[in-house]
């Protein structure tokens, strides 16, 4: 048995144990409301990211405190791990997430939010994201509504910005940028034709991907924070989502050309 097989093995043993300890830890969250629950999903994911062998490196500002809206690119279902185990919050899925097997229960685990394509639930589903916001949650979105091949950053759709409206305690919520980029392996540079190694997209079937990147060594991804933000500063939730989608491209363009942060407040790697 080869070095990659072994490893892909191993690490699949290790992460099927833990998600029967997730589910057997998790499941009351979804009969009880507790910030312990929230926390406990934080563990996790940086549980599941050691096993797969992911480092994270994050540069730029300081994340903040209390409910906010979290906007990030795309890339792969890794990008959950990646994210959730830096930021405490809760995130934004298209609805067919719901009925994925294994990943939609374990996403009702941890209180992912589900969102339909229609625009006819637009309004209800922006009630819902703006009462999590004032119950004190913090989420988190993927504007692109979908993933990219690692090298691009699709348009991002600005409908769910609305919710940027939300007031809590009489104060408008901040919105949070957040590049994400997978730059190495193993410690070496991570070119356009390797990235789909970890990028996840379009028809790819999710099993042997996953089968494939775990035979692989450690890997590293990098995310960049960037200031926040509010809607009142901006002529409308559109013009707040191009923002976004620009300062979010330049610090996923920078990641993959291996540039620093223009504004380097924080530098911390995660193994």
């Amino acid at each position: 048995m080869s070095r990659s097989v072994s490893l892909a093995v191993f690490r699949g043993l290790l992460l099927v144990f833990s998600g029967f300890l997730i589910v057997f830890t998790q499941s009351p969250s979804l009969f009880l409301r507790h910030k312990f629950f929230q926390k406990l999903t934080l563990f996790w994911h940086r549980w599941c990211r050691r096993i797969i062998g992911m480092e994270i490196e994050i540069k730029g500002s300081s994340l903040v405190s209390g409910p906010a809206l979290f906007v990030s690119n795309h890339i792969s279902y890794l990008d959950v791990t990646a994210i959730g185990s830096v930021v405490d919050g809760i995130f934004v899925s298209r609805a067919d997430v719901r009925d994925w097997p294994v990943f939609g229960f374990l996403s009702r685990l941890q209180r992912t939010i589900f969102i339909e394509r229609c625009p006819r639930y637009a309004r209800q589903q922006l009630l819902e994201l703006s009462g999590r916001l004032c119950a004190g949650d913090r989420l988190i979105l993927f504007p692109e509504g979908t993933s990219s091949d690692g090298n691009t950053i699709l348009p991002f759709k600005s409908t769910l910005f609305a919710v940027a409206a939300t007031e809590v305690e009489a104060r408008a919520i901040p919105v949070q940028p957040i590049s994400i980029a997978y730059t190495r392996l193993d410690g070496f540079p991570l070119g356009r034709l390797f990235r789909p190694i970890y990028a996840w997209y379009g028809d790819m079937p999710f099993a042997s991907h996953l089968w494939r990147l775990m035979g692989y060594g450690r890997f590293q991804v990098e995310i960049t924070i960037h200031d926040p933000i509010w809607l009142e500063n901006f002529e409308s939730r559109k013009a707040l989502a191009r923002y976004c989608e620009q300062k979010i491209t330049r610090g996923f363009s920078r990641s993959l050309a291996g540039r620093p942060a223009i504004t380097v407040q924080t530098k911390k790697t995660y193994r």
